[in-house]
Parts: C-alpha cells; sequence; structure tokens
C-alpha cells in the first residue's frame, strides 16, 4: 500500500513540477501519502470559504510548519493560528465585494499556492489565488444576464522578437464576421510579469466590455491583449529575478546601465511587433476599423510606459491613449529611464485623449506624478486620476472601465 501511494504521489509531484504551484502541491500531496499510508483518509480542507456576511476563511494544511500567513490584496500579510489537526486558519472581513488575489507564505516566508483552490492568477514569476467576495449588486467584472462576446487565441511567431507567442482578441456581441459592421479597436496591454491572458483571466476585461455595451455605456469595439514584451519571456524573467523587488528599480533607479537597456528593448520590440506583426494580423482577420480616430491602445504598468511610448509616437495610428499605473525605471539622475516620443510635438495630428490614473499607495506614484507634470509643463492636454488603492487589478479594472467609456466618442 505504502510503495503503491508514494509512487502515485511521485508521479503527482512530477507532473505539478512544471508549475509555479510545484511547492505547494507537493507539500499537500505528500501529507495525503503520509495519511494514506497511516490508513487513515486524507484530512480534507475547504479554503477558500466565502461566507453570506462578506467574511472569508482561509486554511491551509500544514501540520509541521511553525508560522503561515496569508498574504492577500486586501490586508497583505495577516498570521493564521494552527489547530489540533494541523490546519491553518484565519477569518478576514466582512470584505467589499470584489476579485481578490492571495497565496500563503510558510516558515522562511517561502510563497506557497493555496492547494484547496484552482482558481490562479498565471503570471511568469509569481501564482497567487484568487477569490471572489460577491456583493448583493453585480460589479462590473461579474458576468451578468446580458449579451456576451467571444474571447479568440491566436498564436504566431514573432520575427522581430524572435519568439512564439500569443494575443487574445475578445469581439463584442452581435459581431459578425462577414457583415458589413467595421469596429474600432482597442490595444489593451498588461504589466511585468504578466502574460497575455492575464486582462481577461484577471482583469475580466471581456466581462467589462460586455457589461458596458450592454448598458449602452460603450461603443461596441473589439479588444486585442497581446503579449507585452519585447523580448523572448526568458529574459524578462531573468531582469525580474536580477531585483528583490519591482520597487528596488524604479524608485532608486538601482539598475544597471544593462537592465536600462534590457528594459528599453522590453518597450521598444514590443511596439515593433505591435505595428508590424500583431495590428496586421488583427486587421485582416477581424473587421477593423483602421483609421486613427478607431485605434486606442492603453495598459497597466509596464503596459502603461507601452502604451505611451507607442501611443505618442504614432499619433497617426492612435487617437486615444491611456496608462494605470504607468511606471518607467529611473535613471541614476532620477529622469525617465524612457524617453516618451511625441511630448514635445504635442501629436501631431493632436490626440483626443490621453487618460492616466494612479492608486495613492502604489509604488509608481511618484513617477506617475512626474509624468502628469511633464505634461502640464508641455502644455499637453490629458485627464489624470489619483485614486485609492495599490498597483493591483483591483485599481486597474476600475480604470479600463472608465477609459473604455470615453472612447471613440463622435463628439
Amino acid at each position: 500500500m505504502y510503495k503503491a501511494t508514494m509512487k502515485w504521489i511521485r508521479r503527482a509531484v512530477l507532473i505539478s513540477s512544471n508549475s509555479h504551484a510545484a511547492c505547494g502541491l507537493e507539500l499537500f500531496f505528500l501529507m495525503c501519502a503520509v495519511n494514506l499510508a497511516a490508513g487513515t483518509p486524507p484530512l480534507t480542507v475547504d479554503s477558500p470559504e466565502v461566507q453570506a456576511d462578506r467574511r472569508v476563511t482561509f486554511r491551509f494544511l500544514a501540520p509541521n510548519a511553525k508560522d503561515v500567513v496569508l498574504q492577500s490584496e486586501f490586508a497583505w500579510s495577516t498570521s493564521m493560528k494552527k489547530d489540533n489537526d494541523g490546519i491553518w486558519s484565519v477569518t478576514a472581513g466582512p470584505l467589499e465585494p470584489d476579485l481578490y488575489a492571495y497565496w500563503f507564505t510558510v516558515d522562511d516566508g517561502v510563497p506557497v499556492l493555496d492547494p484547496a483552490n484552482s482558481w490562479v492568477r498565471p503570471n511568469l514569476q509569481t501564482l497567487w489565488n484568487l477569490v471572489r467576495v460577491p456583493g448583493s449588486v453585480p460589479l462590473l467584472w461579474d458576468v451578468q444576464d446580458v449579451p456576451h462576446g467571444i474571447v479568440h487565441r491566436h498564436f504566431y511567431h514573432s520575427k522581430v522578437i524572435g519568439d512564439d507567442r500569443d494575443y487574445y482578441v475578445y469581439t463584442p456581441p452581435g459581431y459578425d464576421p462577414a457583415g458589413p459592421v467595421r469596429y474600432p479597436v482597442l490595444y489593451l496591454l498588461h504589466g511585468l510579469g504578466d502574460e497575455a491572458v492575464s486582462w481577461s483571466s484577471v482583469g475580466c476585461a471581456h466581462v467589462i466590455l460586455d457589461n458596458l455595451i450592454a448598458e449602452g455605456k460603450v461603443r461596441p469595439m473589439i479588444l486585442v491583449m497581446p503579449l507585452g514584451y519585447g523580448r523572448p519571456p526568458a529574459e524578462v524573467v531573468g531582469w525580474m529575478k536580477r531585483h528583490r523587488t519591482d520597487a528596488e528599480i524604479w524608485r532608486h533607479g538601482k539598475g544597471s546601465k544593462e537592465d536600462l537597456e534590457l528594459w528599453l528593448r522590453f518597450i521598444t520590440g514590443f511596439r515593433d511587433g505591435l505595428l508590424t506583426e500583431v495590428m496586421p494580423q488583427v486587421e485582416q482577420c477581424y473587421r477593423v476599423d483602421a483609421s486613427r480616430e478607431s485605434q486606442a491602445i492603453a495598459g497597466l504598468s509596464m503596459g502603461g510606459t507601452q502604451s505611451l511610448y507607442t501611443g505618442l509616437s504614432r499619433p497617426d495610428r492612435f487617437a486615444w491613449v491611456g496608462a494605470f499605473s504607468s511606471g518607467t525605471p529611473a535613471k541614476a539622475d532620477g529622469s525617465f529611464g524612457v524617453d516618451f516620443p511625441g511630448l514635445d510635438t504635442k501629436g501631431n495630428p493632436p490626440l483626443r485623449l490621453i487618460w492616466l490614473g494612479c492608486g495613492k499607495d502604489d509604488f509608481v506614484l511618484r513617477q506617475s506624478q512626474q509624468l502628469h507634470e511633464l505634461l502640464q509643463t508641455k502644455g499637453v492636454r490629458h485627464v489624470y486620476k489619483e485614486t485609492t488603492g495599490n498597483h493591483t487589478f483591483l485599481v486597474w479594472r476600475r480604470y479600463l472601465a472608465e477609459f473604455a467609456s470615453l472612447l471613440f466618442r463622435r463628439d
């Protein structure tokens, strides 16, 4: 019995080792093996348990752990307590209705996924679990009883960047590939560490558009969500590993010359790949209105920097530009690590909208403020907002909804 159990466990761990969740899954499987070998059924753990009053109980089975901490978007660090069965737990809330990311850290701060929850936020380096706390009134990113669009996934080889990659395209309800209607398009960019699927899987961008279109608050549009790296993802992961936190390079300009050059290639290579590969493919496969008045670009964090760099340098292609929590590493002298072309010319032709937003607790707030001040100094018309929140999708989902409602107006 023991040998058969361990054979099954080794196979499960081997499978799990291909993902970032391997550490948490291996621990969970080994605990199951011990219980099975002893002839006792494994303990079942219900986590997260969302209660009617919006309190959420998180549980983690780790009998031999000395310390387990819940890390989350709503409280960041919360200590958990262990019961006689070795289950650590903590109850949070009541929480405001929303979609939250969380994970556990064990003993010396080792990050571990919740093995009882299969809902995971994709990321190149760090995976988090997700939990939805519903409210009495649906949020814009809650699936509702309205007509739904379709999200399509595309694969291609990028000659510009030198790798195989993907992008996602949302077509709105009623879209007819053979019909006469041509749609405006928003190119929506993710942040550093995220993947092409992040805006739909975590940002719920397609759900937001479904609901806004149903309410008549936005024009039906096509949404394109590309992989946002101007270099192969392996180089991106290496760049992130050289810095303990994003804030280290953003706030203090500690990045080496080579690091800043690589960051610039993330930006410029992405722009070149978008303009010469992704956009032509989208315009060939979908009924897109390719005029500049019907083209928008926006993104979060790194994607915000990319949207500004691309949109401001090509006002002949884009009339609407948005940047959510835009951050770019500082040089040693404190100046921007990326120069935004087009600021001096104020756009030629002029942009219809430049929209900037950042959370007041965000580590890139100062960079966003500096960009706002720079635009003011140069007399470039724009919208700038500081709102409650940090560097999370809790902020960015709201920004997307507001930005989308301003797009493609005919007035």
